[in-house]
Protein backbone atom coordinates (compact mmCIF):
# COMPACT_ATOMS: atom_id res chain seq x y z
CA UNK A 1 0.00 0.00 0.00
CA UNK A 2 3.03 2.68 0.94
CA UNK A 3 4.09 1.78 -2.70
CA UNK A 4 1.41 2.68 -4.83
CA UNK A 5 0.93 5.58 -2.06
CA UNK A 6 4.55 6.99 -3.28
CA UNK A 7 3.40 6.76 -6.68
CA UNK A 8 0.28 8.45 -6.36
CA UNK A 9 2.14 11.24 -4.62
CA UNK A 10 4.74 10.97 -7.28
CA UNK A 11 2.22 11.46 -10.17
CA UNK A 12 0.20 14.37 -8.34
CA UNK A 13 3.81 16.41 -7.70
CA UNK A 14 4.37 15.32 -11.92
CA UNK A 15 1.02 17.13 -12.50
CA UNK A 16 1.56 20.22 -10.24
CA UNK A 17 4.77 20.90 -11.71
CA UNK A 18 4.14 20.13 -15.34
CA UNK A 19 1.41 23.08 -16.67
CA UNK A 20 1.13 21.16 -19.85
CA UNK A 21 -0.48 18.54 -17.87
CA UNK A 22 -4.20 18.15 -17.82
CA UNK A 23 -4.93 15.16 -14.75
CA UNK A 24 -3.01 12.85 -12.65
CA UNK A 25 -4.31 9.90 -15.05
CA UNK A 26 -2.48 11.53 -17.91
CA UNK A 27 0.86 11.31 -15.88
CA UNK A 28 -0.01 7.66 -15.10
CA UNK A 29 -0.43 6.68 -18.35
CA UNK A 30 1.78 9.12 -20.59
CA UNK A 31 4.40 10.26 -18.69
CA UNK A 32 7.72 7.82 -18.84
CA UNK A 33 8.84 10.08 -16.17
CA UNK A 34 6.42 8.65 -14.17
CA UNK A 35 6.84 5.06 -15.58
CA UNK A 36 10.98 4.75 -15.23
CA UNK A 37 9.79 5.37 -11.31
CA UNK A 38 7.93 2.29 -10.95
CA UNK A 39 10.36 0.45 -13.08
CA UNK A 40 12.90 1.64 -10.54
CA UNK A 41 10.97 1.17 -7.51
CA UNK A 42 10.57 -2.46 -8.08
CA UNK A 43 14.91 -2.89 -9.10
CA UNK A 44 15.50 -1.02 -6.18
CA UNK A 45 13.31 -3.37 -4.02
CA UNK A 46 15.19 -6.01 -5.84
CA UNK A 47 18.56 -4.61 -5.33
CA UNK A 48 18.25 -4.33 -2.01
CA UNK A 49 17.17 -7.69 -0.99
CA UNK A 50 20.48 -8.91 -3.34
CA UNK A 51 18.60 -10.05 -5.90
CA UNK A 52 21.22 -8.26 -8.48
CA UNK A 53 20.51 -10.15 -11.28
CA UNK A 54 16.94 -9.50 -11.72
CA UNK A 55 16.54 -5.79 -10.47
CA UNK A 56 18.99 -5.47 -13.29
CA UNK A 57 16.87 -6.82 -15.60
CA UNK A 58 14.00 -4.65 -14.41
CA UNK A 59 16.05 -1.78 -15.05
CA UNK A 60 17.15 -2.66 -18.25
CA UNK A 61 13.65 -2.55 -19.57
CA UNK A 62 12.28 0.65 -17.95
CA UNK A 63 15.50 1.69 -19.99
CA UNK A 64 14.32 0.23 -22.82
CA UNK A 65 10.43 1.56 -22.38
CA UNK A 66 11.15 4.98 -21.38
CA UNK A 67 15.19 6.56 -22.85
CA UNK A 68 15.80 6.99 -19.07
CA UNK A 69 18.71 4.49 -17.26
CA UNK A 70 18.65 4.69 -13.08
CA UNK A 71 20.67 2.02 -11.84
CA UNK A 72 18.53 -0.28 -9.06
CA UNK A 73 21.29 0.76 -5.97
CA UNK A 74 20.79 4.52 -6.82
CA UNK A 75 18.57 5.99 -4.25
CA UNK A 76 15.94 8.54 -5.11
CA UNK A 77 13.47 10.43 -2.63
CA UNK A 78 10.37 11.78 -2.38
CA UNK A 79 8.78 13.78 -5.07
CA UNK A 80 11.12 13.09 -8.07
CA UNK A 81 9.75 14.98 -11.22
CA UNK A 82 12.02 13.62 -14.79
CA UNK A 83 10.20 16.07 -17.44
CA UNK A 84 11.15 15.23 -20.82
CA UNK A 85 13.34 12.40 -19.50
CA UNK A 86 15.05 10.71 -23.12
CA UNK A 87 19.14 10.19 -22.03
CA UNK A 88 19.25 10.68 -18.57
CA UNK A 89 21.67 8.64 -16.39
CA UNK A 90 21.76 7.80 -12.80
CA UNK A 91 24.78 6.05 -11.47
CA UNK A 92 24.56 3.22 -8.86
CA UNK A 93 25.80 5.41 -6.09
CA UNK A 94 23.60 8.66 -6.64
CA UNK A 95 21.27 9.11 -4.35
CA UNK A 96 18.16 11.91 -4.66
CA UNK A 97 16.76 13.97 -2.32
CA UNK A 98 13.09 14.98 -2.41
CA UNK A 99 11.51 17.92 -4.74
CA UNK A 100 14.03 17.49 -7.42
CA UNK A 101 13.40 17.92 -10.93
CA UNK A 102 15.80 16.25 -13.43
CA UNK A 103 15.31 17.27 -17.34
CA UNK A 104 16.20 15.10 -20.54
CA UNK A 105 19.91 14.18 -21.25
CA UNK A 106 21.07 14.77 -18.11
CA UNK A 107 23.76 12.75 -16.15
CA UNK A 108 24.77 11.80 -12.53
CA UNK A 109 27.61 9.83 -13.29
CA UNK A 110 31.45 9.16 -12.20
CA UNK A 111 34.73 8.96 -13.58
CA UNK A 112 36.72 5.96 -11.75
CA UNK A 113 36.33 2.82 -11.02
CA UNK A 114 35.97 2.64 -6.95
CA UNK A 115 34.25 0.11 -5.31
CA UNK A 116 32.34 2.69 -3.09
CA UNK A 117 30.97 5.80 -3.65
CA UNK A 118 31.29 7.10 -7.20
CA UNK A 119 28.15 9.34 -7.96
CA UNK A 120 27.33 12.31 -7.47
CA UNK A 121 24.56 12.98 -4.77
CA UNK A 122 21.35 15.91 -4.85
CA UNK A 123 20.28 17.21 -1.85
CA UNK A 124 16.73 18.47 -1.64
CA UNK A 125 14.57 20.94 -4.12
CA UNK A 126 17.66 20.87 -6.94
CA UNK A 127 16.61 21.36 -10.31
CA UNK A 128 19.31 19.51 -13.13
CA UNK A 129 18.69 21.58 -16.21
CA UNK A 130 19.11 19.82 -19.38
CA UNK A 131 22.57 18.38 -20.93
CA UNK A 132 24.31 18.52 -17.14
CA UNK A 133 26.96 16.31 -16.77
CA UNK A 134 27.34 16.19 -12.77
CA UNK A 135 29.83 14.06 -12.30
CA UNK A 136 32.09 12.78 -9.38
CA UNK A 137 35.65 12.03 -9.15
CA UNK A 138 37.40 10.32 -6.17
CA UNK A 139 40.70 10.92 -7.75
CA UNK A 140 42.19 13.96 -5.43
CA UNK A 141 40.61 12.64 -2.52
CA UNK A 142 42.86 11.05 0.78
Amino acid sequence: MLFLKGLYEDAKNIKKKDPACKSILEVIILYPGFHILIFHRLAHFLYKHKLIFLSRLVSQIGRFFTGIEIHPGAKIGRRLFIDHGMGIVIGETSTIGNDCTIYHNSTLGGTGKDKNKRHPDLGNNVMVGSGAKILRTNKYRK
